[in-house]
C-alpha cells in the first residue's frame, strides 16, 4: 500500500499515485491532501467539489466510499485521521472562524463535534488505531498543549 502513495512525508502532504504523471489524485483532478493511510483505507482532504472535505478511499476494492451527512457546506476539513478498522473518521473542521474537532460514525452516519464546549483554537486531530481515543492540539495560555479525549468526549487524563 505504501509504495503505491508518494509525497506523504512533510507539510503539506499530497496524495499522488505514481502512475499519474499528471499529478492528479484518485479519480480526479482536484487536489487530494493530507492522506492518512490504514491497511485498507484512505481517508483525505479535497477540494473536487468546490469546497475543502473528507473523502474516505477503500484501497482493497480502489474505490471512493459514500459518508453521508459528513460533509457540511459551511465547513472547512482538515486534517483527516481515520481507525485502523475504519468505522471512525476525525478530522478538524473550521466554520464561521471557529475550529473543532468532529467524529464521525461510518456505522451510524452521524457526526459528533467533540470540542464544542471548549473556548479554544483546535487542530491537528489523530485517532488511534482501536478507535478508542483521540488527540489533537489545543490552543491554552499562548501555547500548543497536546488534550486526549475518550470517544465519548470526556479527557483523559495524561500521566
Amino acid at each position: 500500500m505504501s509504495s503505491l502513495v508518494t509525497g506523504c512525508t512533510g507539510y503539506p502532504r499530497y496524495l499522488n499515485f505514481p502512475f499519474d504523471g499528471g499529478g492528479r489524485g484518485l479519480n480526479s483532478r482536484a487536489s487530494d491532501l493530507e492522506p492518512q493511510v490504514t491497511s485498507t483505507y484512505i481517508v483525505f482532504i479535497s477540494d473536487r467539489n468546490g469546497s475543502q472535505d473528507v473523502y474516505l478511499f477503500d484501497a482493497q476494492q480502489r474505490q471512493l466510499i459514500s459518508l453521508p451527512g459528513l460533509n457540511a457546506l459551511d465547513e472547512i476539513a482538515s486534517h483527516p485521521s481515520i481507525s485502523e478498522d475504519g468505522r471512525y473518521v476525525v478530522f478538524g473542521g473550521s466554520r464561521q472562524g471557529k475550529s473543532n474537532i468532529y467524529v464521525y460514525d461510518r456505522q451510524t452516519e452521524q457526526k459528533r463535534n467533540l470540542t464544542a464546549d471548549l473556548q479554544a483554537e483546535v487542530r491537528n486531530p489523530i485517532i488511534n488505531a482501536d478507535g478508542t481515543q483521540i488527540a489533537f492540539e489545543i490552543a491554552q495560555d499562548g501555547q500548543w498543549d497536546i488534550m486526549i479525549y475518550d470517544l465519548s468526549g470526556n479527557p483523559l487524563k495524561l500521566q
